[in-house]
Parts: C-alpha cells; structure tokens; sequence
C-alpha cells in the first residue's frame, strides 16, 4: 500500500513507517510544519521523500491525516479531496481542550474520514459526533531493557515546559526536587529552572537529544517522572517503560491505564508520588523490580507488531471501503 502522511509527530511516525507498506512524505526546500520530509531520521528505505509540487503526479492508496488543514491542502496539492475522492483516515493525537468533556472534534459532522484516537481517554473525551472511530494503542520500537538506576535522580521528557505550564506539570517539578535532582528533556526547556522558580543546582537540562542518545541518559536516571496533567499519552512514559525504567505518574487522562501499580506509582495524589520516589532512591532493587513489571507491560500493551496489525486492519478497510468511488470519481476528471 501507498501511504501519504506528513511528518507531524516524529515519535509516532517512527513507530508507523516500520510497516509493510511504501510511506510517501512531502518534503520542500523550507522544511517546516508542511515540508519536513525524514529530517534526517533513521527510518527504512520504504520512506520516500517527494516534493510538494510533484504530489499531483504520485498514487497514493490512502491518506494518514493529522490536521484539519491537511484535507484541504491534499485537494491544493492532489486535486483529490479525502474521504471522496483519496481514501483517508484522521489521526487525533490530542486529547481535546476547550470546554471538555463536551468539546467537539472537528470532523464530527461528517462519516466519510474515520477518526483514529491514539488512546480510550481521547476517544471517550472527544464529542465525535457521527464520525466513526477506532482507537489505536501507540507501539514503540523497543528500545531494548538498558536501564541500570546508577544516578540518584528523576529523569523527565517535557516539550516546551515553559510555554506550556500547568498543562505539563512544570510546576510540579518543584514537589521533587527535594528529594532528588531532576534531569529535564525536551525541546524548549531552557530557562526552565527560572522560570518555574526551581533551584538550578537540582535541575540539570538535558535538551532535546536523539533518539538513541535520549534513551541511553534516560536509562541512568533511578526513576522516570511523568508530571503531565493534560495531554495525551506521552511516548517519553511509554520509551521510559520499555527501557525498564520505574515510573511516577499523575493518574490523569490515559496514564493510569498504561501503567500497572508494580511499576512504581500512579495517583492524582503528589504525596503517594514524593513516597515512591523516596522508596525508589533508596532501594536500586526494588526500583529494578519495578523497572521489569514496567517493561513487561509496556511491551505487552505497546509493542509494535500489535500496533502495525491494528494499523493495517484499519488501512486495509478504508482504503477497500473507498477504492471503487476514488477510481470512479478520478476517471470522471
């Protein structure tokens, strides 16, 4: 199969483009949210690169949609309209803002693009309306079990943690500190000690790293934060998991879900949290136990065969479902 995506979210897409299928990823001389193509990642050679101006000339089976405004530009860009004419799906990354739990998705009016939640919490949160919806669970190329709790710290991945505040839970880094140094990665997270008010000698910026190199930091860390009051699941916590890493989790959207109590801990509850750290930085071995149930039900729930399967079984449908109306609609051109 021919899969038109953009590169919206680089975590994911490394997960998705490991599938038997040929990703086509538009690419322009400015790069940016419309034209970023590989950027330079790792990925198999199945991933091509085509220019935005040469889309028209190209195939495609599907559609992987991520914003509202791809719809549009796939008519600009193809001449094709999806759900129509280009068989397509809707991918919703986040969990909805404005006035939940009755916030309404924009594709709900219509029934010709399915919505794919990434999350049980999304799709429940989410006013879908009449859209028909599916939920699949992240998968995560598995890092290997590389933990080994050597520094007396909390690892924590945030993007943009000054920017976005109470919604990451930067103002809770400061309930740990105490306890332990902090080691913050992500992008933006410089200035974060002043702006959060932290003291700089307990957080140490780590920076947005790559891949390999993030997991090889994160894997020294005795324990890995997930302070996150507001987004959807954070691929960081699920990274953080499959290296074998215990967790600290604030039980709120899918969090609790994804983590089993025998991998540290999850509550609304800082105070349960602060306990299981203590826990944690004094005992290594309890923190590998934990660290191992962490692993275990991360690659149980979120490894990615389950997750290409489930991605296939619902690529196959659209692009069936469709195909006899985008070849009628093209030939009629």
């Amino acid at each position: 199969m021919r899969i038109l995506l953009w590169h919206v979210h680089g975590g994911w897409t490394d997960a998705f483009v490991r599938g038997d299928h040929t990703y086509v990823l538009p690419t322009s001389a400015v790069g940016g949210a419309w034209g970023l193509g590989r950027a330079g990642r790792d990925w198999p050679p199945t991933v091509l690169e085509v220019a935005t101006e040469d889309l028209r000339d190209q195939d495609f089976d599907v559609v992987v949609l991520q914003r509202v405004e791809e719809i549009e530009e796939c008519g600009r860009l193809l001449g094709r309209t999806p759900g129509r004419n280009l068989p397509a799906v809707f991918l919703e990354h986040n969990t909805p803002k404005g006035g939940v739990p009755s916030t309404g998705h924009p594709l709900r009016s219509q029934t010709e693009i399915p919505i794919v939640h990434v999350t049980h919490f999304n799709d429940l949160f989410w006013d879908s309306g009449i859209a028909p919806t599916t939920v699949i669970e992240h998968g995560i190329v598995d890092p290997g079990h590389r933990y080994t709790g050597e520094s007396e710290q909390l690892a924590v991945v945030i993007n943009e943690p000054v920017r976005r505040g109470r919604v990451t839970g930067t103002d809770l880094l400061g309930r740990f500190t105490d306890l332990a140094p902090l080691e913050v990665f992500g992008m933006g997270t410089s200035g974060l000690a002043q702006a959060a008010g932290l003291d700089p000698a307990r957080i140490r910026i780590g920076g947005d790293l790559p891949t390999a190199q993030l997991h090889a930091r994160l894997a020294r860390s005795r324990a890995y934060l997930h302070p996150l009051r507001w987004t959807s699941l954070g691929l960081a916590l699920l990274e953080a998991m499959h290296l074998g890493m215990p967790v600290l989790a604030l039980a709120t959207t899918e969090a609790a879900r994804a983590v089993p109590p025998g991998a540290g801990a999850v509550s609304t509850n800082i105070e349960d949290l602060r306990r299981m750290a203590r826990l944690l930085l004094d005992d290594p071995d309890e923190a590998r136990a934990r660290g191992t149930v962490a692993r275990a039900a991360a690659l149980e729930r979120y490894g990615l065969h389950r997750f290409l399967a489930d991605w296939d079984s619902v690529l196959e449908r659209t692009a069936g479902r469709s195909r006899v109306l985008a070849v009628t609609e093209r030939g009629a051109q």
